[in-house]
């Protein structure tokens, strides 16, 4: 099978000018937000699909602040790769503004900061609405995504980034959604939160297998430099299959055909994984890694229909 092409990301430096709004979005990613606004969207079919009411501020509220701590994570990376010297001209990943001057890191660092605060008054009236909760979750998400790469011990320097991305981008944000709608969540959230967090967390298998010589080179210690290829690809498989297994787990514990509607990507994660695997190392991996987004995307997409589908079926 023929490598992929590279992504349409790509762009010659010449084309970006300095604090651009071009330049803001290399350091914000827009196309990988969705691995934030999924959790809560599942998570709000679930709840109305179980007969609980939905506010619609609530759900606005929710998802701007999911939308806001992936600007965070990414913000923070971008300048945190850059402030450590990791950018050696080498990286096959897509361009990092700070690496390029196209934003300074002070720029980037105020950017983190605006972006706290909105969070901080998105999450105020959630607190006041479903208790104390709710700002330990949001308090403790801002936290994960500063970590990620600041700090002395960032998290991307351990084997642990896919680890803390499906708690955080499937278990936090699933059940904290959900819990704003209608308080703690039982087995088929939680399944839910499972399948939402593989994915998103394969989305950084892929980011850290494209990456795996260059981090080990940088000494960067993540899963694919650590443990090697062969055990990033097995993640990788494991992170896709997964959330299909705990879509006919959700549909067979609650009898509810409908949550078994992720079904239908089994071709799509089939290909995927197929080129994954035949795929070498280098920039054709930037495609791998937005359909990977992609089908986080359509998963959470055709789970919360079913969840849809089966509330009005009822």
């Amino acid at each position: 099978m023929s490598p992929l092409p590279p992504a349409r990301d790509a762009v010659p430096a010449e084309a970006i000018a300095p604090g651009s709004l071009r330049a803001w979005a290399v350091a914000v990613r827009p196309r990988t937000l969705w691995i934030a606004a999924i959790p809560v969207v599942v998570a709000t079919s679930l709840a109305w699909m179980q007969g609980y009411g939905i506010l619609p501020w609530v759900a606005v509220a929710a998802f701007v602040a999911s939308i806001l701590m992936q600007v965070i994570t990414n913000l923070q990376n971008d300048v945190g790769y850059t402030a450590r010297g990791l950018e050696d001209g080498r990286r096959v990943g897509l361009p990092r503004a700070t690496a390029n001057g196209w934003l300074t890191a002070g720029e980037v660092r105020r950017g983190i900061a605006l972006a706290i605060v909105f969070a901080v008054l998105v999450g105020a009236p959630l607190s006041l609405h479903a208790g104390p909760v709710v700002a330990a979750v949001g308090a403790s998400s801002v936290l994960a995504a500063l970590a990620y790469m600041g700090g002395p011990r960032p998290i991307a320097y351990t084997p642990f980034g896919e680890l803390a991305v499906f708690v955080f981008f499937g278990l936090v944000a699933v059940l904290g959604t959900y819990f704003l709608h209608a308080g703690p969540g039982g087995a088929i959230v939680w399944l839910a939160a499972v399948a939402v967090g593989s994915h998103a967390a394969a989305v950084l298998v892929v980011n850290n297998h494209r990456d795996a010589e260059h981090d080990g080179r940088a000494g960067r210690r993540t899963f694919a430099a650590t443990f090697g290829e062969r055990a990033s690809a097995r993640l990788y498989g494991a992170a896709l299959w997964a959330p299909f297994a705990a879509s006919v787990a959700m549909a067979a514990l609650d009898a509810r055909p409908g949550l078994a509607a992720p079904l239908v990507l089994l071709p799509v994660a089939l290909r995927l994984h197929g080129d994954f695997l035949a795929t070498p190392a280098g920039p054709s991996f930037n495609g791998i890694l937005f359909r990977t987004v992609k089908l986080e995307l359509a998963f959470g997409a055709a789970l919360s229909a079913g969840a849809i589908l089966q509330r009005l079926a009822a």
